[in-house]
């Protein structure tokens, strides 16, 4: 994280495209208004809204740029790995929790620059296309970020992706479609999970499933699920898809 602040001006550009996504998001009715929905929920009585949640706030922000993304929206989304919903997950969550925590500039492009090459370096062990969501691994990237605006070291951020991976890693993908915001609210709700136990020092243990010794045993490992684990997953996708 020394790297000359100038080298990585261009992610405030990521900051500033995908929050106007979530902004049209929640001004316009697109898909299945997921952002939207989740502050709406106060006015049924059954959830808080976002405005005193920051949880709801990132995963209802998240939501809405997906909206948005997938509904037709005319606004452009930064990418992770040739895919908006991916850059959406990776920038959202980071982008709210620096608003949260009142960072400066640079403390947000910092963070923005963690969590995208952190989400990239996850990615580069899953195949290019498969049935692997992979706004799983983008929040992944963003857990990292947030964990740095938060001051967090390099051990909570290991801790909260070691985390994530004992949670819903392995979601599926099963085409673009207005559903991908659920996936992204999915990905981004299991980040703040991680992140929320490993800034209290606790991570699951290593005795549990997919979650490893280590970081990079543990991303190794998601890369063997999407790549070897569910190469026979695609075909049954398509059959349910073609036959319903």
């Amino acid at each position: 994280m020394n790297e000359p602040l100038e080298h990585l001006r261009f992610m405030k550009e990521a900051h500033t495209l995908n929050l106007a996504l979530a902004q049209d998001g929640f001004t316009h009715d697109y898909g299945l208004q997921l952002g939207q929905s989740i502050n709406g929920a106060k006015r049924n009585h059954f959830g808080s809204g976002t405005e005193n949640d920051l949880g709801n706030r990132m995963i209802a922000y998240a939501a809405a740029a997906s909206d948005a993304r997938m509904g037709g929206a005319q606004l452009p989304a930064m990418s992770n790995s040739g895919s908006g919903n991916q850059g959406i997950t990776a920038t959202i969550p980071v982008s709210v929790a620096a608003d949260a925590v009142q960072a400066t500039e640079e403390q947000l492009i910092r963070a923005q620059a963690l969590s995208h090459l952190t989400a990239l370096y996850i990615h580069s062990f899953l195949p290019v296309l498969s049935a692997f969501c992979a706004t799983d691994s983008a929040a992944m990237g963003a857990a990292a970020g947030v964990v740095y605006l938060y001051d967090g070291t390099y051990e909570d951020a290991c801790h909260a992706i070691q985390n994530m991976a004992g949670d819903a890693a392995g979601m599926i993908c099963d085409g673009a479609g207005c559903a991908c915001a659920m996936k992204v609210a999915t990905a981004v709700s299991s980040m703040y999970r991680g992140v929320n136990l490993a800034l209290q020092g606790i991570v699951i243990p290593n005795s549990n499933g997919i979650v490893c010794p280590t970081i990079d045993e543990t991303i190794h490992g998601i890369g063997r699920l999407g790549t070897e684990g569910l190469r026979e997953t695609d075909p049954v996708i398509l059959d349910i898809m073609l036959n319903k």
